[in-house]
């Protein structure tokens, strides 16, 4: 890589050859440091303002938030505006790139007119707000008694009485329609910065972003889908007969599509809490992981060190000090914060935090990961540029610790004396069945989250179809339904953090394609001979430090020279996921003889 430094040594250098080629390169090299220097500042003031806001949601946090949120937009916004001057000029690959990329920075594109750009922050605080407040209170209760996101979670994980899971989520789904006038404007304002900026609007500008035209990764998404899709229907098969035979065929009919309150997550996106429902006779494998860490008494901070260990156990240094001061592991109980996991990147060098209220189960101890994986996938590029402190694409980014959680199986739970001995081989389709309820349930959730707001954004949904859309979207990828009849005086999409926070939601789906990639990659990399499911790079220095290169090159290069470094291949690939569930898919298919699959 080519250093700023040196690209303006070579610019003066040219100066001699051609004076006012030399002069604009300058210029360009002058204009990019200065623009990154502006925005790495105005990002800390935003994330410091942001970080008070999710923790102290009040109204006054949210108009602090609202306007440092303001000040990073119009300044992208206006030097995004402004590096389309060089468009023109053949400049140097990394300059040219570190230039192009300034127009993609932000996710928010505010319109340039100070007022409207005002409007358009403080609409985001307020979403992001309502979220965070959001709260079901059962009838004729109150205060204490009413549920907020975590204790609905945890609904959702334990109980089974059909008529309490609807109850629950329908409460849930009640804190979104205020959202609903509020998110329409947000589109058209979002809609109006991204013309300004020359996209047809904000859905072309978020596909604009993984090195190839927007077209043309809609259809790479399309592509990848079609390789896991046959997985997911046969998982979906199953589930769907075991829930016929708990709920009767009257509330799960065997036709169609399952109700969205059955699954064991408020958002039927992740069914790993229904295992005991759908589990194979006999496959047990002996042990559980929450309740493991419930015996040990390990709290919120005891388990991240286990997480953080891992990644020390690779060969990368471990947090600073710092992290363990910062972070908020637990809700507090004299204040509402937004539970929803998150790390943090406060200065965007070492001042490394995570946000989450983490309880001692087995999904949380996952989650850990995940989000460790993010910080340090943070502090590996932290001395780039600051342009190129980003995921090679978003989905690196949300990878990274999910890669390390496919590194937890019975050998790795052996390693660090949580089980004494591993379950036979025999137990694996247990143990797969229940990976697969999270990492392959996930996969049309994760798509379909974008595919309906490029259809918002592109304007082929009309606020009037706002949730039937979404439900014609969520039948058509998840084969999911409504359990109630649902209207357009409901928004059901704000129900899910990532719509009213303006996340997109693509990432997670490539994640869920790349973790297992960079998995098949790093144990092939450790020397492991065994099947994908058992492997873990626990421990394996050699397996860190591919990882570690690919980690360091940020954003520098296109997320295809990234991959490579990770695992030698240039296309994300599907097969590596097929592969690690094989026997599940072969088990699969002989359960699901003589039942009609599909919705």
């Amino acid at each position: 890589m080519i250093r700023p430094g040196l690209l303006l040594m070579i610019a003066i250098l040219s100066s001699f050859l051609n004076p006012v080629a030399a002069q604009s390169t300058e210029e360009a090299i002058r204009f990019i440091e200065k623009a990154e220097a502006q925005l790495l500042e105005e990002t800390i003031a935003s994330d410091r303002a942001a970080w008070v806001q999710a923790n102290f949601i009040t109204y006054d946090t949210q108009f602090i938030s609202a306007a440092a949120e303001e000040r990073l937009s119009l300044a992208g916004v206006e030097l995004a505006k402004e590096a389309t001057r060089f468009d023109k000029l053949q400049l140097e690959p990394e300059l040219r790139r570190r230039l192009d990329l300034l127009k993609q920075v932000l996710t928010s594109l505010a319109p340039s007119d100070p007022k409207l750009a005002r409007e358009l922050a403080q609409i985001a605080a307020k979403l992001k707000g309502m979220y965070g407040e959001g709260k079901y209170c059962p009838s004729g209760k109150s205060g204490d008694d009413c549920l907020d996101v975590n204790e609905i979670t945890k609904t959702f994980a334990e109980v089974r009485d059909p008529g309490q899971l609807l109850d629950v989520w329908k409460g849930w789904h009640s804190i979104a329609p205020p959202m609903r006038v509020d998110y329409k404007r947000f589109v058209e304002l979002q809609n109006q910065g991204a013309k300004e900026l020359g996209y047809q609007e904000v859905g072309s500008f978020w596909r604009s972003k993984y090195d190839m035209p927007p077209d043309d990764f809609a259809a790479e998404l399309e592509r990848l889908w079609t390789q896991v899709r046959p997985l997911y229907e046969s998982l979906h098969c199953y589930v769907r007969a075991k829930l016929g035979e708990k709920y009767g065929t009257k509330i799960v009919p065997q036709d169609g599509p399952i109700p969205a309150h059955l699954l064991g997550n408020i958002w039927a996106q992740d069914w790993s809490n229904i295992y005991e429902l759908v589990a194979p006779a006999d496959a047990d494998p002996g042990y559980d992981l929450t309740k493991i860490i419930q015996s040990k008494n390990l709290d919120a901070k005891e388990m991240t060190r286990i997480g953080e260990g891992f990644f020390v156990s690779l060969g990368l240094d471990p947090l600073p000090k710092t992290f363990w001061e910062r972070s908020l592991f637990t809700k507090p109980r004299d204040r509402e914060v937004v539970c929803h996991a998150s790390a943090w990147d406060i200065d965007q060098v070492e001042d490394l935090r995570i946000k989450m209220c983490i309880e001692p189960n087995g999904v949380d101890f996952r989650t850990i990961h995940h989000e460790l994986g993010h910080n340090f996938y943070q502090r590996a590029y932290n001395q780039l540029p600051f342009i190129y402190r980003q995921g090679a694409n978003d989905g690196f980014h949300e990878a990274i610790g999910d890669t390390i959680a496919l590194s937890v199986p019975p050998t790795y739970l052996k390693q660090i004396g949580f089980i004494q001995t591993e379950p036979p081989s025999s137990k694996d389709i247990g143990l797969l069945l229940k990976d697969a309820l999270g990492g392959v349930a996930f996969l049309p959730f994760g798509l379909l989250i974008d595919q309906w707001r490029w259809k918002v954004f592109s304007g082929s949904v009309k606020p009037e179809d706002y949730n039937k859309s979404w439900w014609e979207l969520r039948e058509k990828y998840q084969g999911v339904s409504a359990p109630v009849a649902r209207t357009e005086s409901d928004f059901d999409p704000g129900a899910k953090y990532h719509v009213p926070a303006n996340v997109p939601y693509t990432r997670y789906f490539l994640a869920r394609i790349l973790q297992y990639q960079f998995h098949r990659a790093l144990c092939e990399t450790a020397g492991y001979k065994g099947v994908l499911n058992r492997c873990t790079i626990y421990g394996n220095k050699a397996a860190g430090e591919r990882l570690k290169k690919m980690l360091e090159m940020g954003i520098s290069r296109p997320w295809a020279d990234a991959l490579e470094a990770a695992t030698g291949e240039r296309q994300m690939d599907g097969t590596a996921l097929l592969e690690y569930y094989a026997p599940l898919k072969s088990w699969l298919e002989k359960e699901n003889e003589g039942r009609k699959c599909g919705w």
